[in-house]
């Protein structure tokens, strides 16, 4: 709306000289005149895919407030499945970045945390990199010792005793 031009079709000036649009509800033509502001309007288009219909969803209220919902359960229930996996052999780890990367779509202090991990990720990746054979192996050493500890403390709680297993094949 403005004063200084003339006005678009669907539209009128009011006794003031303002350009105002018609409201007429009886010709029915909200949508039009609807789509001709939104065609003069200076806002970006609506994102397409995912990205829009998340937009869409978090447009009202109860919308956002169940997304938030939505996105915390799964979130939580991938971060703490992977937390029970990281122990054992797996994707343990994979499933909490994963679990993060979910949850850092709605709230901003999990945007943080994943940012924070993926940082020390690499720089204790890097720091590995620059270490020598010897420490490699070490590394690898303690990784797979701490991995079988696991494994046997695991399956001890469900009744497999391997060594005793191993034992009878001494």
């Amino acid at each position: 709306m403005g004063t200084e031009s003339e006005p678009y079709p669907g539209e009128h000036t009011d006794c003031r000289g303002v350009i105002v649009p018609f409201q007429n509800a009886e010709t029915g033509e909200a949508d039009v005149i609807k789509d001709e502001a939104a065609d003069r309007s200076s806002m970006p288009e609506r994102r397409s895919g995912l990205q829009g219909w998340l937009d869409g969803i978090r447009s009202t209220r109860t919308g956002a407030l169940t997304l938030k919902i939505v996105i915390g359960l799964i979130g939580t229930v991938m971060v703490a499945g992977g937390l029970i996996m990281v122990p054992f052999p797996g994707p343990g780890w994979l499933v909490v970045f994963a679990g993060l990367a979910v949850l850092a779509t709605e709230f901003h202090w999990a945007h943080k945390l994943l940012e924070f991990g993926k940082q020390t990720l690499r720089a204790w990746t890097e720091w590995y990199k620059r270490q020598g054979w010897t420490v490699r192996i070490l590394v690898l050493i303690v990784t797979v010792a701490a991995a079988g500890v696991i494994v046997y403390f695991g399956l001890l709680t469900l009744g497999v005793d391997v060594i005793a297993i191993a034992n009878r094949f001494i």
